[in-house]
């Protein structure tokens, strides 16, 4: 049978059953980007599936998001494949990103050093000059188990043992086999441009980011990130909750009343801790909390203020909002399109000249904001801040120097929040930190604020493009920072999530994202939302917060 497809505005016609890296040969032979996926009527497909319908055609680059996706996880698979080959012993963990690349570990007797990884980056390019198929291999869920307890990987195991399909895909490289979550290229040769560098006590994986096309970012350090991941990692190791297998064997044996009264606890404890850190600092006047979309700040914030109070200190709030300049003289992006997050769409004159008189012991009259008319009021309540007063300012700006200009630096204290999750599916499948707050916005946008899981996944490209630009940059300017994610959470979220994701049609744009997450989310045993206490970062995106109501 013979198929039409639209390809480069033009048609060709192909036999049923030919392959999409066929094509790729065929009419891309020499294509400098690596192509990774085919996509057939908005629906993506391994490069090795046969092509079974007729439509338009596209090939999806590893500078493409999703593209960049399944060319990370191949150079993940063949980095294992060396490591293993060489170290046979050893277990790999693929950990969490990194300075625009991914950090992992190499477990061995022998502690990994500079010249393994010189052995292991040797190994990897052998497997790629020889262009080695990656072979994807359905079988009986208990003959994948078979081989994952023969490699001596319980993580996968205990991961298999919970899901409900009874039959599982796996892929194979050169005999070694491995689960992955998601999409895989159809040979190691496409893996054209990468690094590995030692990073102690483990390596860095470095690739092509996406929108870059072959360009490998420069290394940056990010010590304070760091930090905050091995804290998570040490909280992970007090709960005994290394991957989604061990986080779901607890679920099933009813075990989740101490992981979430433990994962609390470690929250509550590092809040009381940074509300030490700016008492113990007297000349501290204003505390700055930014992070990314869906990070928990409204709650941490009140939660802080609690803590300051106990300290003897009184948490004055004040809204960056409030000091919006008019909508109609809002600067505009590079679309010409009102660009309502930059820095410069607030009125920092105000704001600074009110800090400085609030600093001195003056009354000021703070504005409101109308949005509804998008015009600043200046019928907003007076404040003055005591002598033992706190100001609490939380938004996307608050590591930006240029907010707070005229404040000397001795009266700051700056706190970055987001959601840097280390639970790994398994040792090889890590869980990306902006899916939980993607998961997180979605549930929330849908209780709270009338939007649908498509209209939030439509929207995320322009949150995260905000976030690049004006949180990231600036993370390790910092002071602590705090992360907010909960072990249990996925878990909670999950049935909320996938009713509103399931909505999403296949003709949308997103549906592919949204399959996507399904099927993350699916990994998951459920724990009900009535196990989550009043006062949780949690409750800010499910709802019933002992701090606000919606």
């Amino acid at each position: 049978m013979v198929l039409r497809l639209e390809m480069d505005e033009k048609i060709i016609e192909v036999e049923k059953g030919t392959k999409f890296y066929d094509l790729v040969k065929l009419y891309r032979p020499n294509n400098i980007v690596p192509i990774t996926l085919g996509k057939l009527n908005n629906k993506y497909y391994e490069l090795r599936c046969p092509i079974e319908d007729s439509g338009k055609l596209e090939f999806v680059e590893a500078d493409d998001r999703i593209g960049n996706r399944a060319y990370v996880r191949t150079l993940q698979f063949v980095f294992i494949k060396a490591s293993l080959d060489l170290f046979p012993e050893a277990k790999i963990t693929i950990e969490h990103s990194l300075s625009k690349g991914i950090y992992g570990e190499v477990h061995m007797e022998k502690a990994l050093d500079a010249e393994d990884i010189i052995l292991i980056k040797k190994k990897m390019k052998e497997l790629i000059e020889r262009d080695i198929l990656i072979n994807t291999i359905k079988m009986p869920k208990d003959e994948a188990i078979r081989i994952f307890s023969s490699y001596g990987m319980t993580d996968k195991v205990k991961l298999l043992k919970n899901i409900c399909n009874s039959e599982v895909r796996l892929y194979e490289l050169d005999g070694r086999y491995d689960y992955f979550y998601g999409k895989l290229g159809y040979s190691t040769g496409i893996l054209k441009y990468f690094d590995v560098l030692y990073h102690e006590p483990g390596f860095l994986l470095r690739f092509p980011e996406e929108g870059k096309k072959i360009e490998i970012p420069v290394f940056e350090p990010q010590e304070k990130l760091e930090k905050i991941f091995q804290e998570t990692e040490q909280w992970l190791n007090i709960l005994d909750i290394a991957d989604v297998g061990s986080l779901n064997n607890k679920v099933i044996k009813r075990e989740f009343d101490e992981i979430i009264r433990v994962s609390e606890a470690l929250h509550e404890k590092k809040i009381a801790y940074i509300a030490d850190m700016i008492r113990d600092r007297n000349e501290v006047k204003i505390v700055l909390i930014a992070g990314p979309s869906s990070s928990g700040k409204t709650t941490f914030a009140k939660r802080l203020g609690i803590q300051l109070r106990v300290n003897g200190l009184i948490p004055i709030p004040i809204s960056l909002d409030d000091y919006f300049i008019d909508r109609d003289k809002t600067p505009l992006d590079e679309e010409g399109k009102p660009d309502f997050e930059s820095i410069y769409a607030l009125d920092l004159e105000l704001f600074n000249k009110q800090l400085n008189l609030l600093l001195e012991g003056e009354t000021v009259n703070v504005p409101t904001y109308n949005f509804k008319t998008g015009k600043r009021e200046h019928e907003g309540g007076a404040m003055q801040l005591p002598q033992n007063g706190v100001l609490i300012v939380e938004g996307i700006h608050g590591l930006n120097d240029i907010l707070t200009s005229t404040i000397p630096d001795h009266n700051k204290f700056r706190i970055y929040i987001s959601a840097l999750t280390q639970l790994n599916v398994d040792n090889h499948n890590r869980i990306a930190t902006s899916d939980v707050r993607k998961i997180r916005r979605i549930v929330r946008d849908y209780l709270s604020r009338g939007y649908g899981g498509e209209e939030t996944l439509k929207m995320w490209p322009s949150i995260k493009r905000g976030e690049e630009k004006n949180i990231f940059v600036y993370q390790e300017q910092a002071d602590v920072m705090f992360n907010s994610t909960l072990v249990y959470e996925l878990s909670v979220l999950k049935k909320c999530a996938i009713e509103e994701l399931s909505k999403i049609h296949q003709d949308s744009e997103v549906y592919n994202e949204a399959e996507r997450l399904i099927d993350f989310l699916k990994l998951f045993q459920g724990i009900d939302n009535d196990m989550v206490p009043e006062n949780s970062i949690l409750r800010e995106f499910i709802g019933g917060s002992c701090f606000y109501k919606y």
